[in-house]
C-alpha cells in the first residue's frame, strides 16, 4: 500500500538524486523513496510504504531499491532494530547510512508519525544534511563477534574450572576435610 506524490524541488549540486529513508520500528520499517520524476524535470516522486522486518521482506525491499536506482539508504539508529535492515541491504550492495536520532530531530510542533518521520529523513538525506554514524566494516564486525564469543566461553569454562580447582585445593589442604569429620560440609548434611 504505497502512496506516491510528486513535488517540485530545486535541483542543487548537493542534492542526492535517488534516496531512500527507513523509519524503523520493532516489527516493521516505514520506507520513503525520493527519486526524480521521469517526465517532468525538476520534480521529485515520493513513495511511502511499510515493510515487515523479516529477512524475506527486507531482501525484496533491497531488490526494489536497486531497480529504482537508489544510491543511498538512510535509517535512524533505533535500539538494535536497525541491524537486519542495515546488514541485509548492505549485503545487496546498497550504500547504507545509519544516522543518530539527535541529528534527525523533527520540527517542533509538527505531528509525529512513522510516515512523516520517513519523509523527513528522506528530505534531509537528499539535501546532504545528515552525516553517517560509524558502523564497522563486515570483517571487523565478524572479528568482534568471535572475540565476544571467545570471552563468553573462556569466562564460562574458566569459572567452573576455578571452582573445581578451589574445591580440590581446599579438600586436600584441610586436615579435617574427610567426609566423616564433623566440620566438613558433607558431614553437616549427612544423616546419623
Amino acid at each position: 500500500m504505497a502512496e506516491t506524490d510528486a513535488e517540485e524541488s530545486e535541483q542543487g549540486p548537493e542534492l542526492v538524486e535517488r534516496v531512500a529513508a527507513i523509519d524503523i520500528a520493532k516489527a516493521s520499517g516505514m520506507v520513503c523513496t525520493r527519486v526524480p520524476h521521469e517526465d517532468k524535470p525538476g520534480r521529485r516522486v515520493q513513495r511511502v510504504w511499510n515493510v515487515a522486518a523479516t529477512s524475506g521482506a527486507i531482501l525484496e525491499l533491497a531488490d526494489h531499491l536497486i531497480c529504482q536506482g537508489v544510491t543511498r539508504v538512510v535509517m535512524e539508529a533505533t535500539s538494535t532494530y536497525w541491524k537486519p535492515f542495515f546488514f541485509l541491504l548492505e549485503a545487496r550492495g546498497l550504500e547504507c547510512w545509519l544516522v543518530n536520532a539527535r541529528d534527525v530531530k523533527n520540527v517542533p510542533g509538527r505531528a509525529k508519525t512513522d510516515k512523516l518521520d520517513s519523509v523527513w529523513l528522506a528530505k534531509l538525506a537528499e539535501r546532504g544534511i545528515l552525516r553517517a554514524s560509524f558502523v564497522p566494516p563486515k570483517p571487523v564486525r565478524e572479528l568482534r563477534d568471535l572475540t565476544r564469543s571467545r570471552a563468553v566461553l573462556t569466562h564460562a569454562t574458566g569459572t567452573s574450572s576455578a571452582r573445581k580447582i578451589s574445591w580440590r585445593t581446599r579438600k586436600s589442604s584441610s586436615p579435617q576435610s574427610s567426609p566423616t569429620s564433623s566440620t566438613s560440609p558433607a558431614a553437616q548434611y549427612s544423616r546419623p
